[in-house]
């Protein structure tokens, strides 16, 4: 059973999450803008982490890794514990630290020499993806096993499949513009965290109401 201050720490751990989505969403699709020398729908975000607004990117890209880290801990938390996943904790925790390794290594420039960094980042991008889209389907299916969270169970799944099918797509389409289908992905993988950060601010299961503050005494209460 959590207490009122257990409440209000993941209440903030929401609002967090959700910030560094906002700030992530904001930036890079700025840059996308500021960037006139790339093709949007040909280049993937990792060369936006280079050469111009490349700090202003990198550092969206940290505060997005805090956040899948705060999602994966706030919900663990904010589940029963007969509900509660360890895996989706750590996959999430996971997610975020491929991703703060994916922007301090830079990615491979075309038709230079491979280097260390860039192999650094072909790695860890990929995982990124990858441990985010399980995390997200794992802890949508957990929250089946919560009566005050079971109704959110249908549209986080259901996004979290959409998310996972969309990266298979992104993979095995290779005549697709890459910047363009990667994009997508990340909309999509974005709309869910977002999703699941705004629930977790406003801690309020989707079967109970708040209480409203009237100052009356229901009736049959004392």
């Amino acid at each position: 059973m959590r207490l009122p201050e257990d409440d209000a720490s993941l209440r903030r751990m929401g609002t967090a999450a959700l910030a560094g989505v906002l700030v992530f969403v904001l930036v890079c699709s700025a840059v996308q803008f500021l960037r006139a020398d790339l093709d949007w729908m040909r280049t993937p975000l990792s060369f936006y982490l280079i050469d111009a607004y490349g700090g202003w990117v990198r550092a969206a890209y940290g505060l997005l890794s805090v956040a899948l880290g705060l999602i994966g801990v706030g919900y663990y938390r904010a589940l029963t514990p007969q509900a509660r996943s360890g895996v989706a904790r750590a996959l999430f925790v996971l997610a975020g630290l491929a991703l703060a390794v994916t922007a301090s290594a830079d990615t491979q420039r075309p038709r230079q020499p491979l280097t260390t960094t860039g192999t650094v980042h072909a790695i860890a991008a990929p995982l990124a993806f990858l441990f985010v889209t399980m995390g997200m389907l794992l802890q949508s299916w957990c929250l089946r096993g919560d009566t005050q969270w079971r109704a959110r169970f249908a549209p986080a799944f259901i996004l979290a499949v959409a998310c996972f099918a969309a990266l298979w797509g992104h993979a095995l389409w290779r005549s697709a513009p890459r910047g363009l289908t990667q994009k997508a992905v990340i909309l999509l993988i974005l709309a869910w965290l977002a999703l699941a950060a705004f629930w977790l601010r406003r801690l309020t299961p989707p079967d109970r109401e708040p209480v409203a503050l009237s100052g009356k005494v229901p009736a049959g209460d004392g």
